[in-house]
């Protein structure tokens, strides 16, 4: 099975046909991976840390507190506390975790049929929402009852949304069979 990194490697030779590629350099590649994940109004120190530890095994990386840029009184929030955590990858961790992703934990997704391009983006980026963190294989199967959703954005070079659907497809992301509608 080759490997993210391989194919962001052979992504030219795979693309240039497609879009008219004369320099390896107007390829798109993957510049970082974004993994939020947002603890709500929670105030239960526990679980906080549950999703902190959880994430920080999923991603390989420790990640950031995110705070409230500003006070919102409907929902009792006040500027400066604690709304989430969020993982910037880049590297080989950023190609890891793709692999990790796209060959382990979306074929353990219930009832998955694949993914929608819908969610890319007019600057070539695609995100992805993810229900339930126990996909993951390093997440116990046992603890069900702390179960928490995230976020994953995966930025690219790409400029429109044809040339990262082309390159995210090269890349091996298991996108949903288009309907041809009559």
């Amino acid at each position: 099975m080759e490997s993210v990194k391989q194919k962001q490697q052979t992504a030219f030779d795979a693309l240039k046909d497609q879009f008219g590629y004369t320099n390896r350099m107007e390829t798109p590649r993957l510049e970082k991976i974004v993994v939020n994940i947002g603890t709500g109004s929670t105030k239960d120190k526990e679980k906080i840390e549950i999703i902190e530890d959880r994430l920080a095994r999923i991603t390989g990386q420790r990640p950031v507190r995110t705070l409230a840029k500003q006070s919102i009184a409907a929902f009792g929030l006040r500027e400066g506390t604690p709304v989430g955590y969020q993982v910037t990858l880049r590297g080989e961790l950023m190609y890891n975790f793709l692999d990790k992703v796209i060959h382990l934990a979306m074929p353990r997704m219930k009832d998955f049929h694949g993914i929608p391009t819908k969610p890319i983006d007019e600057m070539g980026n695609y995100t992805l929402g993810i229900q339930e963190h126990t996909i993951f294989p390093e997440t116990s199967d046992e603890e069900l009852r702390n179960v928490f959703g995230m976020g994953i954005t995966i930025v690219t070079t790409s400029n429109d949304r044809e040339t990262a659907e082309g390159f995210f497809r090269h890349l091996g992301f298991p996108f949903q069979k288009e309907e041809v509608k009559a």
